[in-house]
């Protein structure tokens, strides 16, 4: 953000910005100074890899940004077929594949933040829409674009914990502390 955007982006808004910014600067954090593979070791009983954790922030945080500009759009299945190529999927979100670098998914998440942040400064937060079908709620739920960015906030939060402790389990190093 630029000194003029700083200062053009006030009140609440002000606060989301700032919020959601620091907990990403925590998951960036820990990635500093790792290499590819440092990236993409499990250090814990988890599957989780930090830069896997990047990767699947960005993806994350790209959805529901979407949503809070567009909206739900197309209901999602409530009954999908887990096939061995669908798992697969899934699970490599969680990790560097070939070909994907550290860099490249930190790159990845700059770009989806900042648009991110633009969205946070131009779009009515009290604009509500309903959340798609999914099997873990019920129909007719409805979330403001305000809890979106909170909910972005939150998740990227938990993750930052998250790649703090695999972290620490490959070399020490801490976030905080």
């Amino acid at each position: 953000m630029t000194v003029n955007e700083q200062q053009s982006v006030t009140g609440e808004r002000a606060d989301l910005l700032d919020f959601l910014g620091k907990h990403r600067h925590f998951l960036r954090y820990t990635a500093e100074g790792l290499s590819d593979e440092q990236a993409n070791t499990r250090s814990t009983v988890s599957a989780l890899t930090v830069g896997g954790l990047i990767k699947h922030v960005t993806a994350v945080e790209r959805r529901w940004a979407e949503f809070a500009q567009n909206g739900g759009g197309e209901d999602t299945p409530e009954e999908t077929e887990f096939t061995p190529e669908l798992i697969a999927e899934w699970e490599s979100q969680f990790r560097l594949t070939e070909g994907e670098t550290l860099a490249g998914v930190l790159a990845e998440y700059e770009k989806v933040a900042a648009d991110t942040d633009d969205l946070v400064r131009t779009l009515d937060l009290d604009t509500s829409y309903e959340l798609p079908a999914a099997p873990w709620q019920p129909p007719g739920v409805f979330w403001s674009v305000r809890r979106v960015f909170l909910h972005i906030t939150a998740e990227t939060a938990q993750h930052a914990g998250h790649a703090d402790i695999i972290r620490e389990s490959i070399d020490g190093q801490k976030t905080m502390g």
